[in-house]
């Protein structure tokens, strides 16, 4: 058995069945470096006794063998009731033997001479239909079972999918955080999956069978923001005619999840910091102090550095929730992730519209993988609805794109980055202060984005990577006259 180079993360055990020795080397050294511990046979008897007697996760079957064919192979490894995924390889005259393996309970096939990466991709998928199946029948049982310890980190494993390196490091730091109660700041592009991240660190923590209160600190109206926190008192305001507990006081006994962080005003940050340090609270219009416990986990997509540096975060808070740090890779930076989520995503959506037999083409699951995905899993979630919903046919094309998807997008960005390269040049030759330029600068850039979004706030703000919330402030406090730009839109 060749084991995986120490540099690369261990995938999972493979066996190679191949009567040309030759064969067997290659993929062994391949798929080693790859990270994968794999064992080659050139015999098929002596391949099903090593499966007998070593547990294995996925089977590299070829079909054509002089001793035994593949199709045996496979109705062999059945019969056995051993539980690895088999993968045939097959010459492309052989294709439909191939095909007709795949009827009898083979997961996929590959052609000979094969891609290293279509082949690696292929690999990928077979690990990640394995654990998916193991995960749902240990879910069952747990279920059948009433609830049991494991099932919280076999509801994480589900939620973060993906087998790329990126996603094995988040993972392990996830799983190694969860059982002590310190702090921990999750940071990531919009829509990388922060939530789903506080959300594993609490089903695997001891908090488990506390509650996980969810609140996003952008999308509560400040005026209305100390009172959902913290709760209030009958009386305590003109329509508050009962006794309310606030999302801090529910969260006693669990995690308290604080998304979007970074768009947390500034006097409710000096209270927040009250409770962290004293560990209790007051409600609106109350005197008692009410103690809680609870672990805080909290999200951004900004930089709280500049924001400290700005004056718009508090350095303070800062080090009280950043005691551990978890990043969330980009998809852009796990390409080898994006096939497997957006066949997951297929699979789920094509069973909730009524659609069964929906397949990617080919070239689209490339299409898939190539795009530059600003808004991350999020917006390959919502193309998935968008093309299972709109299909006419059961395999998916990459006709059926939206007309902004891809090389249309990225023009529209880099017409705006050109504009302002020229204004950005324009205002060193004239050498203005600092603020003046920094403001002007944002002021051209926000103008220019919001026009080639026709106005739309919540596009130019998902554009930009800040809140809606954010960008308001920000229209207002630079005075963009937003209502005249949708005026001049509307009449062209």
């Amino acid at each position: 058995m060749t084991r995986p180079q120490d540099q690369r993360p261990f995938r999972g055990t493979i066996l190679v069945l191949d009567d040309e020795e030759n064969m067997g080397k290659i993929l062994t050294k391949v798929l080693t470096m790859e990270g994968y511990s794999v064992t080659a046979f050139t015999s098929p008897e002596a391949a099903l006794k090593a499966l007998e007697a070593t547990p294995t996760d996925v089977v590299l079957s070829d079909i054509r063998m002089a001793e035994m064919n593949g199709r045996d192979v496979l109705a062999r490894i059945r019969e056995m009731g051993l539980p690895c995924e088999v993968i045939m390889m097959t010459a492309y005259g052989t294709i439909a033997g191939a095909i007709e393996c795949v009827k009898l309970g083979a997961l996929d096939y590959i052609t000979k001479p094969f891609k290293t990466d279509e082949m690696l991709l292929t690999i990928a998928r077979a690990f990640e239909h394995k654990r998916l199946k193991e995960m749902n029948s240990a879910l069952s049982e747990a279920y059948n079972r009433g609830p049991q310890p494991a099932a919280a980190s076999l509801k994480e494993e589900r939620r973060l999918m993906g087998v790329s390196p990126a996603m094995d490091k988040a993972r392990e730091m996830l799983k190694k955080v969860a059982p002590s109660d310190s702090p921990v700041l999750v940071t990531g592009e919009s829509g990388t999956g922060k939530e789903l991240a506080a959300r594993a660190i609490h089903d695997l923590s001891p908090r488990k069978k506390g509650r996980f209160v969810a609140i996003n600190c952008a999308s509560i109206p400040e005026n209305l923001l100390e009172s959902e926190l913290f709760g209030h008192e009958r009386g305590a305001f003109t329509g508050a005619d009962r006794t309310k507990i606030g999302l801090i006081e529910l969260a006693d006994g669990g995690t308290l999840f604080l998304d979007e962080m970074g768009e947390l005003p500034l006097a409710m940050q000096a209270k927040l910091l009250r409770v962290l340090q004293e560990r209790e609270i007051t409600r609106v219009g109350g005197v008692a102090h009410i103690p809680v416990d609870l672990r805080v986990v909290s999200a951004t997509n900004r930089d709280l550095r500049a924001a400290i540096n700005d004056g718009t975060f508090r350095e303070d808070l800062y080090y009280r929730l950043n005691v551990i740090t978890i990043q969330m890779p980009p998809l852009r930076e796990r390409r080898e992730d994006i096939p497997i989520i957006a066949e997951q995503f297929l699979r789920h959506l094509a069973l909730k519209y009524n659609r069964p037999g929906l397949r990617f083409s080919e070239p689209l699951t490339d299409c898939l993988r190539k795009a530059s995905w600003r808004g991350n899993v999020r917006e390959l979630r919502n193309l998935i609805e968008r093309l299972v919903v709109l299909s006419d046919t059961d395999i998916i094309t990459t006709e059926m794109l939206p007309e902004e998807f891809g090389a249309s997008r990225r023009g529209s960005s880099s017409t705006v980055v050109t504009k302002l390269s020229l204004s950005a040049q324009a205002m060193v030759e004239e050498v203005p202060d600092f603020k003046t330029a920094r403001d002007s600068f944002e002021r051209e850039y926000l103008e220019a984005l919001l026009r080639q979004f026709n106005g739309s706030v919540s596009e130019a703000a998902r554009q930009a990577g800040m809140s809606r919330r954010n960008l308001y402030d920000k229209i207002e406090k630079l005075e963009i006259p937003l209502n005249d730009i949708k005026s001049s839109i509307g009449s062209q």
